[in-house]
């Protein structure tokens, strides 16, 4: 038996792009708290301990500003989770350039679905982005994240996540994989103390180049591999003396533990957003809280996840379309006019979007 099964792994993911594509909307209007995704800025910090505490009606658009973003550790942890399950324990086996070639391949249907039809709605819509060829192609090849001033030069913003995808799947087939578990631990001590290093400008460029790539995201997947090869089960109980368990003595126990893990989380989450150092680790408990809630859900919730995660490749391509064309509304003041028309669209062009690309995929 596994920490997460194939249902709970979709759930997972359905609850992580119900956050990006949230954040990605309303962190946009300036009204709402902005998010420490790549930098920690301290004033950031202090409006959302602000809203918290002197809740208003747009504290649930302030909670997905600040906070929706998180959804990317838990994408990565799930990539780092599911290349265990299947390279290492499922029998599946590439060599290295086969393997590498196999995952751009899998990505760049996606992107280049996505890159195109939002450019064209980008030329049709107001706030234009100037593309130059550099840019372009280095977007096509993933590539774009290893430029300066990324902030400025990749758009639709969301697509920097593909760049940091090929980084990992690079790093986990040349230096990870079927390692022994030191090589991972190393790795996310050493991206973790390049991070921490920056902690006299915790608002500048180096820090934030450092998080749009994949020193920013080893830890979430590093924890992914480590907590997939351990098969560790600090939501599932072991058998009693007897090899037996009783059914309902055990769920209430299990429920108790999920509620004190899905606790701690909160309070850490909460607690280590605060600081700069704290900040760093975020990541670890916003994982262990989102597998919490998964295994708390009721059946109907779960399916409910389960079918926005089955989704979630396609909502991520296509999200900063459908967001180009209704944020101004909300921009104008009509915040849930334009978010409602916003998901709407979003959710219809997905499925969209989920039909073209498995025709685009290549083998």
């Amino acid at each position: 038996m596994t920490l997460l099964n194939r249902q709970q792994c979709s759930a997972l993911r359905g609850i992580a792009i119900t956050g990006i594509f949230m954040h990605n909307y309303l962190h946009w209007l300036g009204p709402m708290v902005k998010e420490n995704e790549y930098q920690f800025i301290q004033h950031n910090v202090d409006r959302m301990a602000y809203e918290l505490t002197h809740p208003t009606a747009d504290i649930f658009y302030h909670l997905f500003s600040f906070f929706g973003h998180y959804g990317v550790p838990v994408f990565l942890f799930l990539s780092g989770y599911g290349l265990v399950k299947k390279y290492e324990q499922g029998g599946a086996e590439e060599k290295a350039l086969p393997f590498i070639r196999k995952h751009f391949m899998k990505l760049f249907p996606m992107m280049i679905l996505g890159f195109a039809v939002f450019t064209m709605v980008d030329w049709m819509t107001p706030g234009r982005h100037h593309w130059t060829w550099v840019d372009t192609i280095a977007q096509l090849t993933m590539t774009i994240n290893l430029l300066p001033d990324p902030d400025h030069i990749i758009w639709p913003g969301p697509y920097w996540f593909f760049g940091l995808m090929m980084q990992l799947y690079i790093i986990y087939r040349l230096l990870l994989y079927k390692r022994h578990w030191g090589w991972t631990l190393a790795l996310m001590v050493v991206c973790t103390a390049m991070q921490a290093l920056c902690f006299n400008d915790p608002e500048g460029e180096m820090l934030n180049r450092l998080r749009y790539n994949c020193i920013g995201g080893m830890l979430p997947f590093g924890m992914g591999l480590l907590i997939g090869r351990s098969d560790l089960r600090i939501y599932e109980f072991t058998n009693s003396k007897d090899g037996l368990l009783h059914k309902e003595n055990s769920n209430h126990n299990l429920l108790i533990r999920q509620l004190v893990i899905l606790s701690i989380c909160i309070i850490c989450v909460l607690l280590l957003s605060l600081n700069f150092w704290g900040w760093l680790f975020v990541p670890v408990f916003i994982v262990l809280f989102n597998i919490s809630i998964v295994k708390l859900s009721p059946r109907w919730l779960l399916r409910a996840f389960e079918w926005m995660g089955a989704l979630s490749a396609a909502i991520f391509v296509a999200h900063p379309v459908a967001r180009k064309i209704f944020i101004p509304i909300s921009r104008r003041g009509d915040i849930l006019d334009g978010l409602v028309l916003y998901i709407i669209a979003t959710i219809v062009l997905a499925m969209i979007y989920r039909i073209i690309i498995s025709k685009l995929k290549i083998d």
